[in-house]
C-alpha cells in the first residue's frame, strides 16, 4: 500500500477549510511511519482537458499558486489510479479535493476534479473500461456525478443513510451489486461523529476500507485507490485516514 503525498500539499494556497495550515501535517503524523510515501508530478494540462473546458482551466490559472497546487493534486490521483492499475493499492493523501468540480464550474473548496480525471485518463489509455465510485464525503460529490451521469460504465455512489450502521451497511449492498475493472473512492472524513457529520466513528472508515478492498479482489483484481476529499477536525482527522487506508491496505 502507498500513499502518494507531495510536500507542497502542505502550502495553504487558499482560504477555506480543506486549505488551512496544520490539515497535512495532522494526517501525515498518523500514517507517515506506517506506509510508503510517494511523490506526484503535476497533472498536464491535456490531462486536465480530459474533463474540464479551456474557459474553467483559464479561470484557475488567475491563481497562479492555487493552480500550481490544483495540478499538483490532480498528478497524485493520476499517480493513485496508475499504481491501482498495476496491482499497488494506493491512497493520494492530496489537496485541494476535487468531486465538486465540474466542466466549467467549481465551488465547495474543489477545484479540478481529481477523481474523475484520473478514472477518465484511465479510460482514454484504454487501461480500463467500467469503473465504480465510492464518494462516502458528507457532501454529494455533485462534479463527479455530472462528468459520468450519461457513462454507462462507470458507476458513481454517495450513500446517503443517516443511520451508522446503515451507512456502511449501504456500501456493502452498492458493491455487492457491481462489475468493474478498477473502484476509486472520494473518502471524505467530514462524517465524523467529531467533525461537521457527527455520523461516523473511526472504526467504520476502517471497516469501509475492509469493503473495498474485499470487493476490489474479488471483482477487479484487486485494482483499488482512494483520494481525501473533505475532513475539517484536525484532531481526529488523522486518525480517521489511517483508519480507512489500514482497511484499504
Amino acid at each position: 500500500m502507498k500513499v502518494i503525498y507531495h510536500p507542497r500539499y502542505k502550502e495553504v494556497y487558499a482560504s477555506d477549510p480543506a486549505a488551512h495550515s496544520g490539515r497535512m501535517e495532522s494526517i501525515l503524523k498518523e500514517i507517515s511511519p506506517h506506509f510508503e510515501l510517494v511523490t506526484p508530478e503535476p497533472a498536464s494540462v491535456e490531462d486536465i482537458k480530459l474533463v474540464h473546458s479551456d474557459w474553467h482551466i483559464e479561470n484557475i490559472k488567475r491563481h497562479p499558486l492555487l493552480y500550481e497546487i490544483a495540478l499538483l493534486s490532480a498528478g497524485g490521483a493520476i499517480r493513485a489510479a496508475e499504481l491501482a492499475v498495476s496491482g499497488e493499492p494506493a491512497f493520494g493523501l492530496i489537496r485541494p479535493p476535487g468531486h465538486h468540480a465540474s466542466p466549467d464550474h467549481c465551488w465547495g473548496f474543489c477545484f479540478f476534479n481529481n477523481i474523475a480525471l484520473s478514472i477518465a485518463r484511465l479510460r482514454v489509455e484504454g487501461v480500463v473500461s467500467r469503473a465504480a465510485i465510492l464518494d462516502f464525503d458528507l457532501h454529494f460529490g455533485d462534479g463527479t456525478d455530472h462528468f459520468f451521469s450519461d457513462v454507462p460504465e462507470v458507476t458513481y455512489f454517495h450513500p446517503e443513510h443517516r443511520d451508522r450502521q446503515g451507512f456502511v451497511d449501504s456500501i456493502a449492498s452498492f458493491l455487492e451489486g457491481q462489475e468493474a475493472d478498477i473502484i476509486a473512492v472520494s473518502a471524505g472524513f467530514d462524517r465524523h461523529e467529531e467533525d461537521w457529520g457527527g455520523q461516523l466513528k473511526t472504526e467504520d472508515y476502517q471497516e469501509i476500507g475492509k469493503l473495498v478492498k474485499e470487493f476490489s479482489e474479488r471483482a477487479c483484481q484487486g485494482r483499488r485507490y482512494g483520494v481525501l476529499e473533505g475532513g475539517y477536525n484536525h484532531a481526529v482527522l488523522g486518525r480517521n485516514v489511517r483508519a480507512f487506508v489500514e482497511g484499504l491496505s
